[in-house]
């Protein structure tokens, strides 16, 4: 079976196609794609594959606008990290879904359910138009839980609980734990900035995004300036921005944590 694998983290998509060809050995990955623009062009220039694996958020829109611009003539398995209530917006509308991060059991659940489908002519643009409207019309927004970070030779699961800061350094990324374990990241700040609860994780400067937990004290420098004392210590720029003051000392009177 001929799998396509549609999703813009390097990480997880690595993930998914080790999981795929491991566990199923009848399975070829015959393309790794991680935008719309991309897939769209792919599919009208490959024959169809046997399943798609989709992730629903990509760099340059979100996978219904794959269905928009072209058809898809096989079972597509959206991966989603959203809660019960969309959850069933899927099963509804008989598109399968894979919650992230992605189990053995649930995978196999979604390749069975490719290979027992009847290949299909298409998806309703009707029920697509539905399904995106029941995800993005949640009273609540909801927020990266954790990241899959590559270390070494090994796949670390981190809990967005567990985070004190994110930084970039030298055009590089990282993220640091309240427990000073540091991960090197595929993620640009100005991403991560998207994806944080902003009650919990603030910029405070291009370079740097705080949560609560990662603050030991706060001081008041010349010209107004807050230099913060990072917890754990780190000795990059942790000064909070002019322009942002105000705003960031909003934030920690409103229980920024």
């Amino acid at each position: 079976m001929n799998v396509l694998i549609i999703e813009d983290e390097p990480v997880a998509r690595q993930m998914l196609a080790h999981l795929l060809v491991q566990h199923f050995p009848d399975i070829a990955i015959c393309g790794l794609l991680d935008s719309v623009d991309q897939s769209v062009a792919w599919l009208e220039s490959h024959p169809a594959p046997d399943a798609i694996f989709m992730d629903i958020q990509l760099g340059d829109g979100q996978a219904f606008d794959i269905f928009e611009r072209t058809t898809i003539d096989c079972p597509v398995v959206m991966t989603t990290a959203y809660d019960h209530y969309a959850v069933k917006a899927f099963e509804v509308n008989s598109i399968d879904y894979l919650l992230k991060p992605i189990g053995l059991p649930d995978l196999q659940r979604a390749v069975d359910r490719c290979r027992n489908r009847r290949r299909q002519t298409g998806f309703d643009l009707g029920q697509l138009r539905e399904l995106r409207e029941a995800l993005t019309a949640r009273p609540e927004p909801r927020y990266k839980q954790r990241y899959l970070l590559r270390f070494n030779d090994k796949l670390v699961m981190v809990e967005t609980s567990q985070i004190a800061y994110f930084y970039s350094e030298q055009g590089s990324t990282y993220l640091m734990t309240v427990a000073g374990e540091k991960y090197l990241m595929d993620t640009s700040l100005d991403t991560i900035c998207e994806e944080m609860d902003p009650a919990r994780f603030f910029r405070i400067s291009r370079s740097c995004i705080i949560s609560g937990d990662g603050i030991g004290s706060v001081a008041k420098r010349l010209g107004n300036r807050l230099k913060l004392k990072l917890k754990p210590e780190n000795d990059i720029d942790s000064f909070v921005s002019r322009a942002k003051t105000a705003e960031f000392i909003a934030w920690l009177e409103n229980g920024g944590k």
